[in-house]
């Protein structure tokens, strides 16, 4: 890992949780790939994070929140790509993603 790009975890499991989905947009000029990631707890809601990474690899402007059901998460994927598309012409789609341990070992590598 490069030593001069900070880097920080958006999102932290506890056990049992999953990965609930996956989004990215293809990469916009001079901006960046906004990310949207959720996942699901042990009550059944779902936590996400939006942000963008930066081409430096710092993730900025990250924005949480929690919902209750499958249903209001797509209300919040809709309101973030409909922004997304309004701004920059580009919207979230199903993002390949590879599961890292805290010493940054590859966990597993999946597609949602």
């Amino acid at each position: 890992m490069n030593k001069n790009i900070a880097q920080f975890a958006v999102m932290t499991f506890e056990k049992g949780e999953e990965i609930f989905a996956g989004y990215t947009t293809e990469h916009i000029q001079q901006v960046g790939i906004y990310k949207l990631l959720a996942k699901q707890k042990l009550d059944g809601t779902i936590d996400w994070a939006h942000f963008v990474q930066r081409d430096n690899g710092l993730k900025e402007k990250v924005l949480r929140g929690t919902v209750n059901t499958p249903a209001e998460f797509n209300l919040v994927l809709d309101a973030v790509n409909s922004n997304l598309l309004k701004i920059f012409g580009v919207s979230l789609k199903v993002a390949t993603y590879d599961v890292r341990s805290a010493g940054c070992g590859t966990v597993s590598n999946t597609t949602h």
